[in-house]
């Protein structure tokens, strides 16, 4: 291993943190300006009917979900979409890690209800007043940086705390 690989691996797992941050914040930040829907389902419908509103598309899957053929149709159509319409996409696993940060219940929990669907979850712009975060033009910035390397959707590791 050459210098200049043990230097970019490092700068490289950097940026991914600092992304993975950034998306956290983002997160929370859209929820509480209402502009978060969650699922698979609310999601395509939204984008059915104002796909303008729409900045950021987060996919997301663990290890069980991979053998999972239904959930796969639906990333790649709204993929497929999200690619049409210019729409930021990013592919992450760590549904738990998601579920934490957008105060989501837990499935183990007997006492709490039916989980949402974290599968797909979008951060949408209201018309008049745009969202602006430091957060969003990072996640954007990693996104668009990701294409010109010809890697369409690019992909992030949310870590558990």
């Amino acid at each position: 291993m050459t210098l200049e690989e043990v230097v970019g691996c490092n700068i490289t797992e950097k940026k991914m943190e600092n992304v993975g941050q950034a998306l956290e914040e983002l997160l929370v930040a859209a929820q509480r300006q209402s502009c978060l829907t969650v699922g698979v389902y609310e999601s395509a419908k939204l984008m059915n009917v104002d796909p303008d509103s729409v900045v950021l598309c987060v996919l997301a899957t663990d290890e069980e979900d991979e053998d999972d053929i239904a959930l796969q149709i639906h990333f790649t159509l709204i993929q497929a979409f999200c690619c049409d319409n210019d729409i930021n996409i990013l592919r992450v696993s760590g549904l738990g890690r998601l579920a934490e940060v957008l105060g989501e219940p837990n499935a183990a929990d007997s006492n709490a209800n039916e989980p949402k669907d974290m599968h797909c979850i979008l951060v949408t712009s209201p018309h008049v007043d745009t969202l602006k975060c430091q957060a969003l033009k990072e996640v954007g910035t990693y996104c668009q940086e990701s294409r010109r390397k010809n890697q369409w959707i690019p992909y992030l590791s949310l870590q558990e705390r």
